[in-house]
């Protein structure tokens, strides 16, 4: 079924598309959205316990893929630092006219300070794009995974998922 993934270890679009928790583009038009870029057959279901929503379902074999009701996610984002596999991100396309917010998870040392800018990557860790950061949320019940909110250009918002902090 993910035969890019299996090869290279990144997804392409084509696999994005077909994963039950990927948002459509409708729904990514309305505001923020969780999108769940999970694709591994594991036993693992820390997402669908973090929605207070109900919005993720793995359901009784927690082997299953998550699936996002996408009409029940509000882009809270509590789902982001339950996921070990640092596979959820949330994309809001309504921040700006140009630039869309991302949530997404890092755990890396120096965290990035609000209004520092930083270098935005693709899912190979490729450079593709300056972004400013919006928000650092960093309480301990994220055990250890900070949420960090970024600016980035509205077109990149589906190819960024990590972030570099420049040297200071």
């Amino acid at each position: 079924m993910f035969n890019k993934l299996a090869t290279s270890g990144v997804l392409c679009k084509e696999e994005l598309s077909k994963l039950p928790g990927v948002p459509s583009p409708e729904r990514l038009k309305k505001g923020a959205v969780a999108v769940i870029e999970c694709a591994e057959l594991i036993p693992c279901n820390p997402c669908e316990t973090a929605c207070p929503k109900g919005a993720i379902q793995v359901g009784e074999d927690i082997n299953n893929l998550p699936v996002l009701d996408e009409a029940k996610c509000t882009g809270c984002g509590l789902c982001i630092s339950a996921c070990p596999g640092l596979a959820i991100f949330v994309i809001d396309l309504t921040f700006s006219e140009t630039e869309a917010l991302l949530q997404i998870p890092h755990e890396f040392l120096p965290l990035p300070g609000k209004g520092e800018i930083v270098n935005c990557l693709d899912r190979e860790g490729k450079f593709i794009s300056p972004g400013k950061i919006i928000r650092v949320v960093n309480p301990k019940s994220y055990d250890r995974t900070p949420v960090i909110s970024v600016a980035v250009p509205k077109e990149l918002a589906q190819d960024i998922r990590a972030i570099e902090v420049k040297e200071r």
